[in-house]
């Protein structure tokens, strides 16, 4: 305002131009580096420091972020995505072959209740309790020869989770966010969200084990739809947050000057970044977990009720920039009909199928598939064979399924995933992986090249050994990835 504009400053020569550029293009490059580094926040061109900072991966990764449907109980995967006409045939008979040991007695084929149809040009046969979900089949790698090593809950679930069955172990979202970092400073890295209460083993399936505490899994009951109860105090109504901002330097000094009389508190260290997470969770938390703010149709698409709002909430939570999103079904084991199998699957299915379609889809026009990579699975399967009645046990009914860890379907989509293909197969009843066979280390192997990791080298030290997801075990199984 207190020059007269001069029309030949609008202009440049060609040379005045490419001097002008050439000295900014150090600084675009930089930007670049630190972005790929983790070092620079893409979204808000801030520097992230810290244990969860950003990090490329040291391989090529094709996913991103991840987010793990558990059906924790065992969905039967005779009656979802592993068709087998021959239990049709024996139904009521002894099968043509000894009955492999589970946990339970157990007696006649029992066939499944459920139609199964050919889906999408891959024409993968889907049951009817997943049609809204086998729409997307061809984003989907079936994989139907899984198996683990013993039929019971709480060891089938630790050893999914964290690579063990028995002994104090880092979780794979934990080990993932300990490699990766976070993308949003103002949320956990790692999520897991269960309705109602813990599954079984409770915190243990999403434990940090010997990683920082940092890294452990952020639990929250999504039966809530109130922020407050949702996340407890994640609100303040006494303080503003320059005042809370004051509280925690003040917290800090004291906390830091109580550790340098203590050396590398690791629980210590946790603690102050768990007070620094919450209050930076203030920013963000309120609105990723605000269903509300989504348009009307696409509340729609996912339907009513606690899995439709909750595989929502994990959607944006993935926007947010969160790592690793886990959605249990619900506290303890839902999944797990010993008997009344045909209602318990088809309320169950009922209440997630539609979401869960609906979520493929909605990464899909998002551009978000491709780099997101959606796990499906339970800690174990079912037999195909009925379950005889056991006081105690189930109800002296004779139409359920006991626990099946000799073979069993997941399916994975998404982030590097080979759409549209099946992996492996069980024998003729459904009873043991016999084709192609993935335990669940190999499937850890292979979710852990897809983000970018060899899961070989991929390692802690902790004790005086390096410790690794897969333990001494697994194989990367290269035809699941596209």
């Amino acid at each position: 305002m207190h020059h007269a504009p001069n029309i030949q400053d609008q202009f440049l020569t060609r040379r005045q131009m490419l001097c002008r550029c050439g000295m900014g293009l150090g600084s675009v490059a930089l930007a670049e580096m630190m972005s790929r580094t983790g070092e620079l926040l893409a979204d808000d061109k801030m520097l992230a420091t810290g244990a969860m900072a950003p990090k490329a991966p040291p391989l090529v990764a094709k996913a991103k972020r991840v987010i793990h449907l558990f059906m924790n109980g065992g969905p039967s995967h005779v009656d979802t995505f592993d068709p087998k006409p021959s239990l049709t045939k024996y139904h009521g008979k002894q099968l043509p072959m000894e009955n492999l040991r589970t946990e339970r007695k157990t007696g006649a084929a029992f066939g499944s209740p459920f139609k199964f149809k050919k889906y999408g040009q891959s024409g993968t046969e889907v049951s009817e309790l997943f049609a809204k979900t086998a729409e997307n089949i061809d984003d989907i790698c079936v994989i139907r020869s899984m198996y683990a090593d013993v039929p019971n809950h709480e060891p089938s679930l630790l050893l999914q989770n964290c690579g063990e069955a028995r002994l104090v172990r880092p979780s794979m979202g934990s080990w993932l966010t300990y490699g990766l970092g976070t993308m949003n400073q103002n949320l956990p890295g790692f999520i897991s969200m269960c309705p109602g209460g813990y599954p079984i083993q409770e915190s243990q399936n999403w434990q940090a084990g010997f990683l920082p505490g940092i890294y452990q899994g952020t639990y929250i009951d999504t039966q809530h739809t109130d922020i407050q109860k949702l996340i407890e105090n994640v609100k303040n109504s006494n303080t503003n947050l320059k005042e809370q901002r004051e509280q925690l330097d003040l917290l800090m000094t004291l906390n830091r000057e109580h550790q340098k009389k203590r050396g590398d508190d690791a629980q210590l260290e946790a603690r102050i970044q768990s007070y620094e997470l919450a209050y930076r969770m203030q920013m963000d938390a309120a609105d990723a977990f605000d269903v509300s703010r989504e348009p009307q149709h696409i509340r729609d698409m996912y339907g009513e009720g606690t899995q439709a709002r909750q595989i929502l909430i994990a959607r944006r939570l993935l926007e947010k920039g969160v790592r690793f999103v886990q959605v249990w079904h619900g506290a303890g084991q839902p999944w797990d009909s010993h008997d009344d199998l045909e209602v318990n699957h088809r309320r169950l299915a009922g209440q997630c199928d539609q979401a869960i379609g609906a979520l493929l889809k909605d990464l899909k026009q998002r551009g978000m598939l491709d780099d997101t990579l959606v796990l499906w699975g339970g800690e174990f399967g079912r037999t195909p064979v009925v379950e005889l009645p056991t006081p105690g046990s189930n109800a002296g009914k004779i139409n359920g399924r006991d626990h099946n860890h000799h073979g069993f379907t997941m399916w994975m989509a998404g982030g590097g995933a080979k759409g549209g293909y099946v992996h492996g197969a069980t024998d003729e009843f459904g009873f043991a992986a016999v084709e192609k066979k993935v335990h669940i280390y190999d499937w850890h192997a292979t979710v852990l090249r897809l983000m970018g990791f060899d899961h070989e080298k991929f390692t802690y030290r902790y004790a005086g050994r390096d410790y690794r997801l897969t333990d001494v075990h697994g194989k990367l199984v290269k035809e699941l990835m596209a």
